[in-house]
């Protein structure tokens, strides 16, 4: 298989991902989403969630909020 045979397959998919705002990119950020899901549901302030991600992660805090900020907004269909 090659990455041109898969983007064909997902065609569709990825279509709908840029038109949303998305990004493949964005896969990158499924579990410090997943972990700022938790550690906030604990009742964690979010700047102390933000820092403790940054370092776990390895990336800036302003990704950080930026990527919260994404994943977090509904989206307009």
């Amino acid at each position: 298989m090659t990455l041109f045979d898969i983007l064909i397959l997902n065609r569709e998919f990825i279509a709908r991902l840029r038109s949303a705002g998305g990004s493949i990119n964005d896969i990158d950020y499924i579990d410090l989403f997943l972990d700022y899901n938790k550690m906030a549901s604990s009742g964690l302030k979010v700047s102390y969630i933000v820092s403790t991600l940054s370092s776990k992660y390895n990336i800036s805090q302003r990704t950080i909020y930026s990527v919260i900020k994404r994943f977090k907004n509904p989206l307009q269909l």
